[in-house]
């Protein structure tokens, strides 16, 4: 079984208990001044999970819809967004359900790129992206920094969350940034990988032109700084103009 497969499940909610609704919001306010939202267009949030980011589109009354793979996290998603008029959609990231131009932009967000081991698969991503945003849409990719995860990456680290103890031991595996995760509680043992696949700016922008995207603006973290070596994050945003 693929480990995004496997990972994404009721303890993935307990590793990533710290993730909260504020910390999304501030990331889609600023995704929405960048790619100029306006309230009643279609978004679609890439990769939703619990439904963090789609809460705080819908907080900027955008017509969203969210789309994960998990269906433990589509649950907790749609009990987190009862009253709301977020639709949720189990789907793989490389085959979206959806016509072609059904949204005004697509966010990608938290590192959801990258996933799978071969070029072709994350392109794959890439190119639904743009099938699905509207000509002249706008898009959005979250994704880490290489040479950043390269020079601070914390090799292990514990702690305990709820009476779990929770160790992450982290490597760099040629191409790959890997996780290994380790619960311990009165059910036993427990172990998941995380694994993804890193890019450099260039290799993001080429696989990018190849997708049918056109980039606008790479930025290294949600104040809005341009992208350098040493930035945070690759956040990268542009528009569909096929």
């Amino acid at each position: 079984m693929p480990w995004y497969e496997e990972s994404f499940g009721e303890d993935y909610l307990l590793v990533y208990r710290h993730r909260n609704r504020a910390g999304a919001g501030r990331e889609v306010e600023a995704a929405a001044e960048w790619l100029d939202l306006k309230k009643g267009e279609s978004v679609l949030d890439l990769c939703c999970g619990t439904g963090r980011h789609s809460i705080a589109l819908d907080d900027l009354g955008l017509k969203v819809t969210g789309i994960d793979l998990s269906s433990v996290l589509l649950q907790v998603a749609r009990e987190n967004s009862r009253g709301r008029r977020i639709e949720y959609v189990h789907g793989d990231m490389r085959d979206l359900s959806f016509t072609e131009g059904s949204f005004d932009a697509v966010l990608n967000l938290f590192t959801s790129f990258g996933y799978f081991a071969e070029d072709d698969e994350n392109v794959k991503v890439l190119s639904e992206i743009a099938r699905v945003t509207r000509h002249g849409g706008r898009f959005l990719v979250d994704f880490l920094n290489r040479k950043a995860v390269e020079s601070s990456l914390v090799p292990r680290s514990e702690r305990e969350q709820e009476g779990t103890r929770i160790l992450e031991e982290r490597w760099i595996d040629g191409d790959f940034v890997r996780k290994k995760i380790t619960l311990t509680d009165h059910r036993g043992e427990r172990h998941y990988e995380e694994r993804v696949k890193m890019y450099d700016r260039d290799q993001m922008l080429r696989m990018m032109e190849v997708a049918g995207l056109t980039v606008g603006q790479v930025r290294g973290d949600f104040d809005g700084s341009l992208y350098s070596g040493d930035s945070p994050r690759m956040i990268i945003t542009g528009r569909v103009e096929r």
